[in-house]
């Protein structure tokens, strides 16, 4: 792997591809992105022309099966990704997933043990973990800016969207594919994120309702934690609230860091030296560093903050949340 270009295809070109994560296997150096699939044939044959793609499939079969290929990057809802990963597996193929990893920790585990046995790299897209907005706060931890750290608590609520208001069909909303509802799509990103800042969690609980009857899955949920190092942990995330919120505190002996998930708020360390608040911009496509760090890793130059290892315990984080495991 050190020496040939790797050949990717994506499952499932949607939006997320069009600009968050598509162009970056483009751009990055060793990577091509060779091949894309979507069960409607001429919006895969859409989706290559508009970005120069060679070959596009309407069967993920033929994708992974091609012998040009050598990796492959699942970008569908989650109910679909354990199936495709294991056939990527079977197939002695690289693999990226996207978040949330699958729809449970019980089918995490068994995709995390496919590659494993199998020796395969499996990268799961929690971008946040290579983003310089994100990087700089675990930097601020790491050199002790707010001196040990005693507790982090994450506030998001939102207003309801005006697909729920009609109860329009959404996936992201459907308890079998997602039962946490918006929790799944988005709380995931911040619970890795502090994983990844904080280490293992070591005990979780949570609560969880619908409140508001629209849909399937909840739409409000409420947790507290402890990770190994005893730093504790709380959040709710609300989704039928009547204002938007996304609000994190990470609280030390000696200060505290703020920012929020999702908003581009300047991030903010305040102790008794100084107050900073920065403004760092992502990339144009948010999945860049986190692509170009898969082929560092793939080239042996460094280890992937994002494996099917980490997102496991992402998995077990937001099932504990959830009560569907013990």
């Amino acid at each position: 792997m050190k020496t040939k270009t790797i050949n990717w295809g994506i499952i499932g070109v949607g939006d997320v591809c069009e600009i968050k994560s598509g162009p970056a296997y483009q751009k990055t150096e060793g990577f091509v992105l060779k091949a894309v699939m979507r069960r409607d044939f001429d919006k895969a044959k859409d989706f290559a022309t508009r970005h120069g793609i060679e070959k596009y499939f309407s069967n993920a079969d033929e994708l992974i099966k091609s012998p040009d290929i050598d990796a492959i990057y699942i970008a569908t809802p989650p109910d679909t990704h354990l199936e495709y990963a294991l056939k990527v597996a079977n197939a002695g193929k690289i693999c990226c997933v996207e978040k949330p990893m699958a729809v449970s920790y019980q089918e995490c585990q068994t995709m995390f043990s496919a590659f494993k046995e199998r020796n395969l790299p499996l990268f799961v897209a929690y971008y946040r973990r290579n983003l310089p907005r994100f990087n700089q706060i675990k930097t601020w931890i790491d050199t002790y800016k707010i001196g040990d750290i005693r507790h982090i608590h994450w506030s998001l609520k939102k207003q309801t969207n005006h697909i729920d208001l009609t109860k329009t069909y959404n996936w992201r909303t459907d308890k079998h594919i997602a039962l946490g509802g918006y929790f799944d799509d988005l709380a995931s990103h911040g619970l890795d994120f502090f994983h990844y800042i904080l280490g293992e969690f070591e005990s979780v609980s949570g609560h969880s309702a619908n409140q508001q009857n629209l849909y399937s899955a909840k739409d409000a949920i409420s947790a507290s934690w402890r990770h190994k190092n005893g730093v504790t942990g709380s959040a709710f995330w609300n989704f039928g609230s009547w204002e938007r919120e996304d609000t994190v505190e990470i609280i030390g002996n000696k200060g505290s860091i703020k920012f929020s998930v999702f908003d581009d708020n300047p991030i903010q360390l305040i102790n008794a030296k100084e107050t900073i608040s920065l403004t760092i911009a992502h990339p144009e496509n948010i999945q860049l560093y986190h692509v170009q760090a898969m082929k560092d890793h793939l080239n042996g130059l460094e280890t992937h903050p994002s494996t099917g290892k980490t997102g496991l315990h992402t998995a077990w984080i937001m099932d504990k949340i959830l009560n569907r495991i013990s």
